[in-house]
């Protein structure tokens, strides 16, 4: 598995199996509570997530089968935004304003523009089922 070794990969295994868990029980609470009209849980999930990756690296923690487990595993499960939401952050704290700008831009309309394509194709093949 190009080098990964076998704990490593445990570590990521357990941490994406109960990030998804936690994502899904977060936003059906939160979108439970607010009889969801607006799409709240996954918008408290994201944010939570990004609070977590940004509370991960300010602490600067080292350990390997943590940040294996914990961001790798759980937050790439329970949400990639922490991610996008860290990288922005870091280009921005780096001086690199247009970089951080653009790759926000990028981000959010490429994705929005995969979303849409998905979803016509989808309905596309759902269609013709």
């Amino acid at each position: 598995m190009n080098g990964l070794d076998a704990t490593t990969v445990l570590w990521v295994l357990a941490g994406s199996a109960t990030g998804g868990a936690a994502r899904y029980a977060v936003s059906e609470a939160v979108a439970r509570g607010l009889m969801e009209r607006f799409p709240w849980g996954t918008l408290v999930v994201n944010v939570t997530g990004a609070l977590a990756i940004g509370v991960w690296f300010g602490a600067a923690v080292d350990s390997a089968s943590l940040h294996a487990g914990l961001v790798l595993g759980f937050l790439g499960s329970y949400t990639t935004v922490s991610s996008f939401a860290l990288q922005s952050l870091l280009l921005g704290t780096e001086g690199r304003w247009r970089a951080a700008m653009a790759y926000v831009l990028a981000s959010v309309t490429i994705c929005l523009l995969a979303v849409a394509i998905g979803f016509a194709a989808g309905s596309v093949v759902a269609g013709e089922a």
